[in-house]
């Protein structure tokens, strides 16, 4: 990777408070602290609980107008201070100010989390028609009302809720830190250049992206033998969190815990079954990429360690200078207003980019106030710096669009918080494919292909895994044995021939953090709406340009009023029939079959 010759921003918060330390962020921390102690006492006094029979008079609707305005008010308020806080953890965790002061917080946010609970379970004791019909607030807040009122009908009474709460600390979010904590300091003995070094498994996962393949496997059988050895406390952990969800799932009134997470995700099993329908569809289409990239590195068959292997070289050098101007460029192809918008992000610093110690890996967009976002990165000059940089401006670009909403109307689920960072990164793979060579664009169609191939085939298996892991242990823990089975039989059913059947990974049961939260079951097929969903509206876009302009806004400031498949029906598009996700796969059909070409030659 070629090093950048340039100075890369740090993110400006100044503009907020001016240190960590002012009065001016004293005094807004102690507020946010001060405001949540105040709006208990009005929950309290107001007897803001589920509650029977529940009168909707006068005194009611003014009581939920009060509430619902402290409650969007308390939530902005509360999330600058934590988004400040955050932006010091995250570029720099050895920051024991900003770690102390983010721990100190903690209890608060629980409070504040612990009354929309019981906001939620109130709701659910109210004629929601009626609210409605009676308040212009309750109107504007209709599909989050309702949403209440649906999940208030899978709430254990306000005492088991409590202790359910209270228990999760020693229990599923104990099991949780424990995969994290076994994790991130398991160590992997391997030997690289004549040295025996003892590696973090961090470091040992980053060698699947290496050239040479003798590297490339021997640090997947490392790997492979020291998921082993950590194998009897996280099959632990997965078999306790696993069986606390389906119990609480159970006693909340779910058929099952895929049952609750598809309600929090704002779609249904119709529209999920049609998804997933489609990408079983495409697998034969992964495959034969698969296969391509075997012969583009000269083997016969792909290895579990040869899915990140490099193919195709870049000439070109992305700087940071580069990527800013060829994004602010090609969203104006879009629309002006996308490509203001990105300008501005770059002008007024909202981009932490530059790579050190104590920085966070990876990138991500977070809200700040009003329009304001900021995004970190850890720029490479290289294509991957430029697109993963638009996808983030992606993000905020929705947070522009939402910022009129409440803090409850701007409440977005996983499988539509994609929607405009994938867009936005559609844009400007194409744009650079147009100008590439043909090295560049095999390079460019590989890095793109990999992701995609991830998030389509790859988040099946996972999703299918889940599935029976949640299944089996309806009857009992599952071994270390019977956990690797499930995930090689995974693998096998998505990546099929596309793989060496020998050269799978049976413990990615055990790599992934996503499976060990009591709160994120399921976390996969989020993904993979995302990815087609964005897919499937720059389609209608490449159909349509200026219809599509005219309501993409719209949608975007729109994702937490309604659900995807209502907000989709605006551009025509049905998600409950495998039609669209079709015409989302064929777009990356295309890629696959512009890559074997160029493989080919």
């Amino acid at each position: 990777m070629v090093a950048t010759t340039q100075t890369l921003p740090h993110w400006n918060m100044s503009v907020v408070y001016p240190s960590l330390e002012s009065p001016e962020f004293e005094e807004a921390y102690n507020s946010a602290i001060a405001h949540i102690e105040e709006l208990v006492q009005e929950f309290d006094k107001l007897n803001i609980n589920k509650v029977e029979p529940a009168q909707l008079d006068s005194a009611t609707l003014k009581s939920f107008e009060e509430v619902l305005d402290k409650l969007n008010s308390l939530s902005d308020e509360v999330r600058l201070v934590i988004a400040y806080i955050s932006s010091f953890i995250s570029t720099d965790s050895r920051n024991n100010v900003a770690q102390a002061r983010m721990s100190e917080l903690q209890p608060h946010v629980a409070k504040l989390s612990q009354l929309g609970t019981r906001f939620t379970a109130w709701i659910g004791s109210l004629d929601v028609d009626a609210l409605i019909m009676r308040s212009r607030a309750a109107k504007d807040h209709e599909f989050g009302l309702r949403q209440a009122k649906t999940r208030s009908e899978h709430l254990m009474p306000p005492g088991e809720e409590a202790l359910a709460s209270d228990l999760s600390l020693s229990s599923g979010s104990a099991w949780s830190r424990l995969h994290g904590n076994v994790t991130s300091q398991l160590l992997v003995p391997l030997e690289r250049d004549g040295q025996k070094e003892e590696l973090p498994m961090s470091v040992i996962r980053t060698l699947a992206f290496e050239s040479d393949r003798d590297l490339r496997r021997r640090a997947y059988e490392a790997e492979l033998a020291a998921w082993k050895g950590a194998a009897l406390p996280l099959a632990a952990a997965l078999n306790s969190i696993k069986g606390e969800v389906n119990t609480l799932s159970k006693r909340r009134g779910w058929e099952s815990a895929l049952d609750a997470a598809i309600f929090e995700s704002n779609i249904d099993r119709q529209t999920l079954d049609a998804m997933m329908q489609a990408a079983h569809e495409s697998f034969p289409d992964f495959r034969r990429y698969l296969n391509a990239k075997a012969r583009a590195l000269g083997i016969e068959k792909l290895a579990w360690y040869d899915i990140f292997a490099p193919v195709g070289e870049s000439s070109k050098v992305w700087e940071y200078s580069d990527a800013t101007g060829f994004i602010v460029e090609q969203f104006g192809a879009y629309s002006q207003k996308l490509s203001d918008f990105a300008a501005r992000a770059f002008r007024e610093n909202w981009i932490d980019a530059e790579p050190r110690p104590g920085k966070r890996d990876g990138a991500f967009c977070m809200s700040i106030r009003g329009d304001e976002s900021r995004i970190l990165s850890n720029y490479k000059p290289a294509y991957s710096g430029m697109s993963t940089l638009a996808h983030e401006l992606g993000h905020g670009y929705h947070n522009v669009l939402r910022a009129p909403r409440t803090y409850l109307q701007r409440s977005t689920p996983m499988t539509l918080a994609e929607t405009a960072s994938i867009f936005c990164e559609t844009i400007v793979r194409h744009a650079a494919l147009r100008d590439a060579d043909p090295n560049e664009q095999l390079f460019i169609l590989e890095a793109s292909l990999q992701d995609s191939c991830q998030v389509v085939v790859d988040i099946t298996s996972r999703f299918l895994f889940e599935s029976s892991v949640f299944e089996g242990r309806k009857q009992r823990e599952l071994s270390i044995d019977e956990l690797n089975t499930l995930m090689l039989d995974a693998q096998k059913a998505t990546y099929g021939d596309g793989l060496d059947e020998n050269g799978l990974h049976p413990y990615m049961w055990a790599v992934k953090g996503h499976y060990y939260s009591t709160g994120l079951s399921f976390y996969n097929y989020p993904y993979m709406f995302g990815l087609l969903f964005g897919l499937g509206l720059y389609a209608r876009y490449q159909q349509d340009p200026e219809s599509f302009k005219a309501g993409y806004d719209d949608l975007l400031s729109s994702t937490g009023l309604a659900d995807a498949a209502t907000l989709a029906a605006r551009f025509g598009i049905d998600t409950r029939t495998p039609a669209f996700w079709r015409s989302s796969l064929d777009i990356i059909r295309e890629d696959i079959n512009r890559f074997e070409e160029l493989v080919g030659k």
